[in-house]
C-alpha cells in the first residue's frame, strides 16, 4: 500500500513537470453557483436523492453550467450512506464568440461517512464518475465524445460559532479530485474546491450553507488553470414519505 502511494506521487509529480516547463497562465474568474439537494427516504435504508446546479461567470452574468443529478442511496445507518446515479451537465462554451453547449452524461458511485467530535461534525466523501464530455468544434457539436474516470474526496467540518442554537454553524471543507482516461496527460489533478462559510437550519427539513468557494482547476493544456473565485448557495431538503420518523442524513450536494 506505502509503494503504491508513493507511486502515485511520482506519477503526479511527473505529470506536473510539463506545465512547469510552459509559462503558467492562470484563468481569473467570479462566479456564483446555486443549488438545491434532496433526500427522500421511503424505507428504513432507502432514499430517492436528486438535485440541481446552476453556475454562472462574471457574478452572474454569464452561463457556466446547469446539471441534474438524481440516483438511489442505501443507508444502513446514520453514519454512512452508499449512493449510485446519473447525472447531466449542460456546460456553456468557453471561447465567447461560441453559442453551442456542451452535453455530459455521468454514471457514478459514491460512499459518505459521517461522525462527530465533541461539537464538530465531520463529513467524508468519496465519488467515483464515469464521463462522457461532447467535443464541440467550431461552435458545433463534432459527434465524438471524450471518456473520462474521475476520483474525489472530499473532507468537511461543520462547528457551532455560539452556543446560541440560532446561530449559525462554521462550514470548513475541501475537496481534491483527480481523472484519468486516454487524454488525460498532463492533468492527472484536475482541480481543488476549498469552501468556508456558514450552515444554517431553516426548519427541520430545509437548511442551507452560504459562503465563499475557491475552485482551483487546472487545464488538458497542463500549463492552464482557471481561478475561480465562487459565490456559493447550496439549499438542502430531507425529508420522508413514510409516517414513521426516521433518522436523517445530508445529500452534500456539488456537481
Amino acid at each position: 500500500m506505502k509503494n503504491n502511494f508513493v507511486g502515485i506521487l511520482i506519477l503526479l509529480f511527473s505529470l506536473n513537470v510539463f506545465g512547469q516547463t510552459q509559462k503558467k497562465e492562470i484563468n481569473q474568474q467570479l462566479q456564483t453557483w446555486v443549488s438545491i439537494n434532496t433526500v427522500t427516504r421511503f424505507a428504513d435504508k432507502w432514499a430517492v436523492i436528486g438535485d440541481f446546479h446552476i453556475r454562472r461567470n462574471d457574478f452572474v452574468s454569464d452561463p457556466s453550467f446547469y446539471f441534474i443529478r438524481g440516483g438511489f442511496s442505501y443507508i444502513p445507518n446514520s453514519n454512512i450512506s452508499l449512493n449510485l446515479g446519473y447525472a447531466h451537465m449542460w456546460l456553456a462554451p468557453s471561447n465567447p464568440d461560441w453559442s453551442t453547449f456542451s452535453d455530459e452524461n455521468r454514471i457514478y458511485q459514491q460512499a459518505q461517512f459521517n461522525i462527530k467530535f465533541g461539537n464538530v461534525s465531520i463529513l467524508q466523501r468519496l465519488r467515483n464518475e464515469q464521463r462522457w464530455q461532447e467535443k464541440i468544434v467550431n461552435d458545433k457539436s463534432s459527434g465524438d465524445w471524450r471518456f473520462t474516470n474521475r476520483v474525489r474526496y472530499l473532507m468537511s467540518f461543520t462547528f457551532p460559532i455560539s452556543d446560541k442554537k440560532s446561530w449559525p454553524q462554521m462550514v470548513l471543507s475541501d475537496e481534491i479530485l483527480i481523472h484519468f482516461g486516454e487524454e488525460v496527460v498532463y492533468n492527472t489533478f484536475d482541480q481543488n474546491r476549498f469552501f468556508i462559510g456558514i450552515r444554517k437550519s431553516i426548519n427541520p427539513k430545509w437548511s442551507y450553507d452560504f459562503g465563499y468557494m475557491n475552485v482551483y482547476q487546472q487545464k488538458y493544456s497542463g500549463y492552464q488553470y482557471d481561478m475561480n473565485h465562487t459565490i456559493r448557495l447550496f439549499f438542502y431538503l430531507n425529508t420522508s414519505i413514510r409516517k414513521e420518523p426516521i433518522p436523517t442524513i445530508e445529500n452534500s450536494g456539488d456537481e
